[in-house]
């Protein structure tokens, strides 16, 4: 087995007939890819077997890029679960995104003390700037053409949430805002559509963002789940003509911070019976009660109530069954977390374009964790989001 291996490596690296390289690669592909589901299903294609776990559910394409050229899997899908082919390593573009990242800090002079001991153990510290931009300009390429893909299809629910790092700008260190946004389609799958960096706050940077989501075909959008950022309700409705829907944990905590420390217990309790409502117009009710008996011994918090009803309970006006996914940018949390695991690798950024360089190789591999996993809501409660022509739906009583 390791001679044929060596023969096949031998066969390549020589650039032989292109060609045959490329289909030997693609049957044995094909082999392990059969082999790997067949053991993760329990029995053999199209057999019926008591043993069998779990039913197959089609194929998707996904190019492989190899020595020999590019070549198009078709990768089996799963009905309950996810597969994912182990020799295609889905964690390796992010893993020289951030590698590269490294090392662009380190020839420019901006890393701490950390990187350069990365970089120093990497044994990558005699690397030129020419060096570091050819590894970068390979990423680049590839993140480029996934944040840039066409949108196609209606897409009811988008949720946009900011991270800050830090990077290098004009010799000062300063806080960059992330902007990363997920959807999903009207096939119930989630895909990240995009990333961005700048003053979230501003109302033109939001426009910007998402006229350039708008550009690439995004259409249908019914709700935009986000935190309370200046300027976004604006955009949203602007450039979409859909609802904003403040993140629901993120006001929560906002309110409490209102309320005295001894109360605040006492207080999300009361909070939380308005989100324990059925109906919206239960839960707006509930909302009245619980701002006018607050608002004696805590007039801000009451203030606030008053100025964010609308957008706290926006979620309310749609099924059911979506109601835990779109109350909050909870979805993101996960997606944050891994962004900031890495970042913290690096410390400052030399520039904007590494920021995007690394959260973008991130984002693909989500993506493609995303595109075989089970859709995120059905087909069934969507289609009463996608069917209906107004952004505004009747509430959906349980």
């Amino acid at each position: 087995m390791t001679d044929d291996r060596m023969a096949l490596i031998e066969l390549v690296e020589k650039q032989a007939d292109g060609d045959l390289v490329r289909e030997m690669l693609a049957f044995a592909a094909e082999r392990i890819m059969e082999a790997e589901v067949e053991a993760r299903t329990g029995a053999a294609k199209g057999a019926r077997s008591p043993l069998r776990e779990v039913q197959r559910n089609g194929y998707r394409d996904r190019d492989w890029d190899t020595r020999a050229g590019r070549i198009t899997l078709e990768i089996p899908k799963l009905r309950k679960g996810s597969y994912f082919p182990s020799f295609l390593e889905p964690r390796r573009t992010a893993e020289k995104a951030l590698v590269a990242v490294i090392q662009e800090a380190y020839v420019h002079g901006v890393s701490t003390r950390s990187v350069d001991d990365l970089v120093k153990a990497m044994g990558a510290g005699g690397m030129s700037k020419s060096q570091v931009s050819r590894l970068c300009a390979e990423i680049d390429e590839r993140v480029n053409a996934f944040l840039c893909r066409p949108l196609e299809g209606a897409w009811p629910y988008l949720w946009l949430d900011a991270t800050y790092l830090k990077v290098r700008d004009g010799g000062r260190i300063v806080s960059r805002a992330v902007i990363i946004a997920i959807g999903v389609n009207e096939d119930g799958k989630r895909e990240v559509l995009g990333v961005a960096t700048g003053a979230s706050e501003a109302e033109v940077f939001w426009i910007e963002f998402l006229r350039s989501l708008a550009d690439r075909g995004l259409r249908g959008v019914k709700l935009v789940i986000a935190d309370d950022h200046k300027g976004l309700r604006a955009a949203a409705r602007r450039v979409f003509n859909a609802t904003h829907q403040r993140c629901r944990v993120h006001w929560m905590r906002n309110a409490l911070a209102h309320a005295p420390a001894k109360s605040r217990a006492a207080v999300a309790a009361m909070l939380k019976t308005i989100f324990a409502q059925d109906t919206k117009a239960e839960a707006e009710k509930q909302w009245d009660i619980v701002a006018d008996a607050l608002r004696e011994k805590q007039p801000k918090l009451g203030a606030l109530m008053d100025a964010s009803r609308d957008d706290v309970l926006a979620y309310m006006s749609f099924p059911r069954e979506h109601w835990t996914q779109i109350a909050s940018t909870n979805p993101l949390e996960r997606v944050n977390r891994e962004v900031k695991r890495r970042s913290d690798v690096i410390g400052i950024f030399p520039n904007d374009g590494a920021i995007v360089r690394l959260v973008g190789a991130l984002m693909l591999e989500t993506n493609d964790e995303w595109a075989v996993a089970r859709r995120y809501m059905s087909l069934e409660t969507l289609a009463r989001v996608t069917d209906n022509p107004n952004v505004r739906l009747p509430a959906v009583a349980s």
